[in-house]
């Protein structure tokens, strides 16, 4: 249930690993036993060091693929006798091929629009930077004064509250214009809106909070302009909806991304109709480029009114779209329900669910005396509601994907599911948790006890504002050596998985795979914390990290079980579809400073190049329409955003998860 790789596997060192690749021909994954000459492959890269990700993590040298499928995996001497007068041999030079990653908590749709906005791009900034480069955003499109809103995304709040303090709407009112404008934290818990967006959303002092977030309020009541979870969605609201052009083009440029950085496979973790139409219509146009998942967003008071009836609806909306059993091509599938448990663990915010308070600080700047307050975070799906929706979902068919950041929220899902499987005692539902920041530590054996995967996002172990700082005095000490616990849940025999919370962090999946090996950013990394600045290049925290085995197994078998396509996807074996990459730096040889400085050379999607680059860069498939080759081009220049290049800064790190 765990999904653990057998001992002698653990055991393996890079040296042995090596030894493999130099195995002798009979040694092959996958033969028939056939002795007649096979029928000629379409596809055979060899000379490689082909990770397999198999069941003893096996090391081969050539893969061949026909029809979209693997047909055989072995030696260069075994793989000869599948080329054939047509066949395309791709030679790997000794290059690492590896399965496709299977990055299974994304936000795909928000992640192509933020590539199209004005943008922060995660840069830690006073209030005074955020002014200049607002302004900036607000002179390049003078021609949308004064009535048209300007969006803003990636916003670093922590960074902002830790170098200065949070912004208010007098912030933004103090810019040259008359347009409402909305930042948006990188972490899509908080946005920040000037007055006049106050207005046009109907906020005042006597507006309640809404169930599930908050107005931040002054001295005399009045909102500040910070607008956290389902208040946020208040101001959204008024904002006039994206088209469904709108809506593609942030899908192909999703797309995009994902091929450059080898995703294979993704899941939508928060996804709806707007979604479900847009990637399906790039499917009909033979332009998605990745496996499509979704999760259906519950909301916390449908489930309260009628659980069943909020799957019920949920299914409706999943047979809309849902393309059926999975096939070589890629396609569409709406399988999963997603809840927001909580909200996040990170200061200011302080709104993950804990099991005992945050502490505040009741002494000075100076001389600070943290001590434990009142606030124990927030309970968005209390036991009363939780425990009937997971009964319903784990009956409907759907797999839950759950959103939780504190300890106590993590144990409610956990007793949930615990509670679901006493109710439904056939059911074969498949929970995840996702998050996981902080876990009690006798709740880590519950997710293999209870078969429920924790689905992290890496990159999140290091230092960074984020983390260290405010959020580490806020949760206390013991919590904070705590944080980010996958080699402590991994351990204690839990399934862990992979999902990059794109667009929340930037679409980096290697420094990811760095911090889960090393727990630790990398200066020379342009998405790390540490690049900016030099105080956070070590350890997050002394919690054990993960072998470089189970990390790749966590971004590409493991996450393949949470979308129920383990025998399909997930490793190099025969019979699956052809979902490969090829890595320019060996992941399981390079030293571990250098593990996120790694780059995605060949996408290969059922078997199909959807992405080369370099000595690959003449395999890639032409894009079916011109339309989508437009997008990919004008993102590489950086011509299709308006704002494009005005913040000028370099990434610095994110912030938090959605």
């Amino acid at each position: 249930m765990s999904g653990k790789p057998t001992s002698f596997t653990r055991r393996r060192s890079m040296g042995a690993a090596f030894v493999a690749l130099l195995a002798p021909a009979e040694v092959l994954v996958g033969c028939s036993g056939d002795s007649s000459t096979p029928e000629a492959a379409d596809t055979v890269l060899r000379n490689g060091y082909v990770y397999t990700v198999d069941g003893s993590d096996s090391v081969q040298q050539a893969v061949a693929v026909r029809d979209g499928l693997i047909v055989h995996v072995g030696s260069n001497s075994s793989a000869a006798a599948y080329i054939g007068s047509n066949t395309q041999v791709v030679d790997l030079a000794g290059r690492m091929l590896m399965p496709g990653f299977v990055d299974a908590h994304m936000h795909p749709l928000a992640g192509g629009r933020a590539l199209l906005q004005a943008n922060l791009n995660y840069a830690p900034l006073t209030r005074a930077q955020m002014q200049t480069l607002i302004q900036g955003f607000l002179d390049s499109t003078a021609d949308q004064e004064p009535d048209t809103w300007l969006e803003v995304v990636n916003w670093d709040r922590q960074s902002t509250q830790s170098l200065d303090t949070d912004p208010t709407k007098e912030t933004l009112d103090a810019l040259h214009t008359s347009r409402p404008i909305l930042v948006r934290s990188s972490d899509f818990h908080t946005v920040l809106t000037n007055s006049r967006g106050l207005a046009l959303a109907g906020i005042t002092r006597d507006t309640p909070d809404p169930t599930g977030g908050s107005f931040d309020r002054d001295a005399d009541g009045n909102p500040t302009g910070i607008c956290e979870d389902a208040a946020s969605w208040a101001v959204s609201a008024v904002i006039p909806p994206d088209t469904e052009a709108d809506q593609l083009n942030q899908a192909r440029a999703a797309l995009a991304q994902m091929r450059k950085s080898g995703i294979t496979s993704f899941m939508d973790a928060a996804a709806g109709d707007a979604q479900g139409a847009a990637f399906t219509a790039l499917q009909k146009s033979g332009e998605l480029t990745a496996r499509a998942f979704f999760a259906i967003q519950i909301a916390p008071e449908d489930a309260a009114a009628d659980p069943r009836a909020a799957v019920a609806a949920a299914a409706t909306l999943a047979n809309t779209y849902d393309q059926g059993e999975p096939q070589v091509t890629p396609g569409i599938r709406f399988r999963h329900l997603k809840l927001f448990g909580d909200g996040v663990v990170n200061a200011p915010a302080d709104t993950g669910g804990l099991l005992t308070p945050y502490f505040t600080n009741a002494g000075t700047d100076a001389e600070p005396n943290w001590v434990p307050g009142t606030n124990t975070g927030a309970d968005y799906f209390p036991p009363s509601v939780l425990n009937p929706l997971m009964a319903a979902i784990a009956s409907s068919g759907f797999d839950p994907h759950v959103h939780a950041t504190g300890e106590r929220t993590v144990r409610q899902v956990l007793d949930a599911v615990a509670n679901a499987r006493t109710q439904v005692s056939s059911t074969t539902f498949r929970p995840v948790i996702a998050h996981n920041e902080t876990v009690a530590v006798a709740d880590y054996p519950r997710y293999a006890q209870l078969d429920v995967m924790a689905s992290f996002a890496f990159q999140w172990a290091q230092q960074a504002g984020y983390s260290v700082g405010d959020t580490q005095y806020h949760l206390g000490e013991d919590r904070f050596q705590r944080m980010e616990p996958f080699g402590s849940v991994r351990n204690a025999g839990a399934r862990v998985g992979f999902g990059s919370d794109w667009p929340i962090d930037p679409m980096d999946e290697f420094l990811a795979l760095k911090c889960a090996v090393t727990r630790s950013g990398d200066p020379q990394n342009p998405n790390s914390a540490a690049y900016t600045n030099p105080a956070y290049t070590g350890p997050i925290n002394s919690d054990p990290a993960l072998s470089r085995a189970d990390t790749l197994r966590a971004i590409t078998m493991n996450s393949a079980w949470q979308l129920r396509m383990e025998e399909n996807i997930g490793s190099i074996e025969v019979g699956k579809y052809a979902d490969l990459i090829v890595l320019e730096n060996n992941f399981m040889l390079a030293s571990d400073e250098a593990l996120g400085r790694n780059s995605v050379l060949l996408t290969m999607v059922g078997g199909t190049v959807v992405m080369g680059t370099g000595d690959y860069a003449t395999l890639s498939a032409t894009l079916s329409t011109s339309r989508a080759r437009q997008i990919e081009q004008a993102l590489s220049w950086g011509a299709y955003n308006p704002y494009a290049c005005q913040c000028g800064m370099p990434h610095s790190t994110l912030p938090r998860q959605a």
